[in-house]
């Protein structure tokens, strides 16, 4: 059948994967450093991943091509989530809340010491989207590099947030939804977004504004980016 499909421009991909992030439904994979659409009948030709794209790489195209396959990619990412945490009581996504000292506001000049962690888990693919910790939060996005890039981190971004982490080009997956949900169904009070300032870094700053705007709610946000030796870009 003809359809409106996703062209991918090798030579204008420079290899940032957040293409792939942004694909819901796993149709593109890095092959050889570039991205490849490897699953014609996994593209729904919808896009999300054009946005996603910092070099303008990817386009649509009317071709020949297989159906999208909407059972095949439920089937996929059922299957991924299995290999990811196999059973259903895996400690480490068990959900609590940890207590922290001199809390105030998050506006507050960062005087802490220590770890400024306020839950577990952390990763965005693995905190529960109706936690109780998220009633009244300050949410920080965090691309999970720049805690490491960034000497102060904890005192600096974490203290008086809740801390959702994760990395779109390891993660190979959009995190858009899950944080549509959790912003929806939530009483977020801020969001800030801190990201490495490495292209494939998009992908996390992008499915946090796309997530901000689905959500239907007017919430103050910023983003933050981090330079790869330990600065604040201004």
């Amino acid at each position: 059948m003809k359809r409106r499909i996703i062209k991918i421009d090798q030579e204008k991909c420079n290899g940032c994967s957040a293409c792939a992030a942004a694909c819901h439904e796993g149709a593109i994979e890095m092959i050889g450093g570039k991205a490849t659409l490897t699953r014609e009948d996994y593209c729904d030709g919808l896009g999300d991943c054009l946005p996603a794209c910092p070099t303008g790489a990817i386009s649509f195209e009317e071709r020949e091509a297989p159906a999208y396959d909407e059972s095949a990619v439920l089937a996929a990412k059922a299957k991924k989530a299995a290999r990811a945490c196999p059973g259903s009581h895996c400690p480490g996504t068990q959900s609590r809340a940890i207590k922290r000292e001199n809390t105030s506001s998050p506006f507050a000049k960062p005087t802490a010491i220590g770890s400024q962690l306020a839950q577990w888990p952390c990763q965005i693919k693995l905190v529960p989207t109706n936690a109780p910790y998220f009633d009244g939060a300050n949410l920080l996005i965090a691309a999970d590099c720049t805690a490491y890039a960034y000497g102060s981190f904890h005192s600096d971004f974490m203290r008086n947030h809740i801390t959702l982490i994760g990395c779109p080009k390891l993660d190979a997956t959009d995190y858009a939804d899950k944080l549509t949900e959790i912003i929806r169904n939530n009483d977020i009070k801020s969001v800030k977004i801190v990201r490495m300032e490495v292209p494939c870094c998009a992908g996390i700053e992008n499915a946090a504004k796309r997530a901000i705007m689905a959500s239907g709610k007017f919430i103050p946000w910023q983003v933050v980016t981090v330079t790869t030796d330990g600065k604040i870009l201004e």
